[in-house]
C-alpha cells in the first residue's frame, strides 16, 4: 500500500509541471473559433477580421468554423460542449447569447453559466432606414404617424427573433406605437423590399447600411448609438431627437467553454488588447461603421456581466412584444 501511495505521489509530482508547462507554451497549435452562421454574413465577416488580427499577436493560426442553424444556437451548443482546453471558442452574438433564452422554450446551453467571456468585440450600431422616396423625413415624423395609425407602419426584418426584429419591437415599445413586423429570410431581402417601397422602415446594421445610404437607395433617419457617427454626418441619434436614452447595438465577442483555464482567457485577452492599439486595424473597422469601445468594456469580467445584463434586458422586450420561437 505504501508503495502504491508513493507511486501516485511521484506521478502527481510529474503531472503538475507538465500541466503548467502545457499552459506556459499556449497556444502550441491551431485554435478554432466557432461562428454559428454561414460564411459570408456579418458575424462571419466580423469574426474573421478579428481572428486574423489576434492570430498575428498569438503567432498561431485561428481557424473559423461555420456551424449554422437555428438562429446560431446549434453552433453555440457545440461550443458549450467542447473540451475546455483553450483550443475551441465561440464567437458570440446578441441573438444566441442574450435573446435566445427568452425566445426558445428550451435551450441546450446557458449563455452565462456554460461559458466564460474572453473579450468583447467592437459594437455595430443600427440605423433606422426608410426608402429614398419615403414621406418620413425624421424619426419624429415616423413616430407621429405610428401614433395616429396603430399597426399601419410595416417594419421589415431579417427574420423572427433577429436583431432587426427585436430592436424594432423595442423601438415601438419605447415610442408608444404599434407596428407590424414583416419577417424575411435574411437582411438582404428585407432591405431590398425597403428600397422597393414595399415596407415603411427597417433597422439595419450601420456597416451594411452605409453603402446603401451613400448610394441614395435608402435614407437614414436615426442612429441607435449613444453619439453621432462620422460615417453618418447628417444623421442624429434616436435618443437625441425622439426617444431619450434609446441605445442599442449588435454586439459580438469571444467566449470559452466553462472550465477553460483563466490563463488561457488572459492570453487571448492580452492579444486583443494589443490588436486594438493598432491604429490601422481600428481605423479600418471605424470606416465601416463599426464602433470602438472604451478599453474597460472589452475585458473578460465586464463582458461576462454585460452578457448577463443583456439577457435580462431582452427578456423584458421579448415578453412585452410576445415574440416566441419553437
Amino acid at each position: 500500500m505504501k508503495n502504491l501511495i508513493a507511486a501516485l505521489t511521484i506521478a502527481g509530482a510529474f503531472a503538475l509541471p507538465m500541466s503548467s508547462q502545457a499552459q506556459d507554451d499556449y497556444p502550441n497549435r491551431a485554435i478554432t473559433w466557432i461562428v454559428p452562421f454561414a460564411a459570408g454574413g456579418p458575424t462571419d465577416a466580423m469574426a474573421r477580421n478579428v481572428a486574423n488580427r489576434v492570430s498575428q499577436e498569438l503567432g498561431q493560426t485561428i481557424l473559423v468554423e461555420n456551424v449554422g442553424g437555428a438562429g446560431g444556437t446549434i453552433g453555440a451548443t457545440k461550443a458549450a460542449k467542447s473540451a475546455p482546453d483553450g483550443y475551441t471558442f465561440l464567437v458570440g452574438h446578441i441573438g444566441y447569447m442574450a435573446a435566445a433564452p427568452s425566445l426558445y422554450s428550451s435551450l441546450p446551453y446557458d449563455p452565462v453559466k456554460d461559458f466564460k467571456a474572453v473579450f468583447r468585440f467592437p459594437d455595430t450600431p443600427l440605423v433606422l432606414l426608410v426608402g429614398a422616396s419615403s414621406p418620413y423625413q425624421s424619426v419624429s415624423d415616423l413616430v407621429a404617424y405610428g401614433k395616429q395609425h396603430p399597426g399601419k407602419l410595416n417594419f421589415s426584418n431579417a427574420g423572427v427573433g433577429s436583431t432587426s426584429h427585436l430592436v424594432a419591437a423595442m423601438f415601438a415599445s419605447q415610442a408608444g406605437i404599434e407596428i407590424t413586423p414583416i419577417a424575411y429570410k435574411g437582411a438582404g431581402p428585407a432591405l431590398n423590399d425597403l428600397m422597393g417601397n414595399q415596407v415603411d422602415a427597417m433597422f439595419d446594421q450601420t456597416n451594411t447600411a452605409l453603402p446603401q445610404t451613400k448610394g441614395g437607395k435608402v435614407r437614414a433617419l436615426g442612429l441607435t448609438s449613444p453619439d453621432r457617427m462620422a460615417q453618418f454626418p447628417d444623421v442624429p441619434t434616436i435618443g437625441e431627437k425622439a426617444i431619450p436614452k434609446f441605445e442599442v447595438a449588435t454586439w459580438f465577442g469571444l467566449y470559452a467553454p466553462k472550465g477553460t483555464p483563466d490563463q488561457v482567457v488572459q492570453t487571448l485577452y492580452q492579444a486583443w488588447q494589443k490588436a486594438v492599439q493598432d491604429k490601422d486595424f481600428t481605423s479600418k473597422m471605424s470606416d465601416q461603421g463599426i464602433k470602438l469601445l472604451p478599453p474597460e468594456q472589452y475585458a473578460p469580467a465586464a463582458f461576462q456581466q454585460f452578457t448577463a445584463n443583456e439577457g435580462k434586458r431582452w427578456a423584458a422586450v421579448i415578453k412585452q412584444a410576445g415574440i416566441t420561437l419553437q
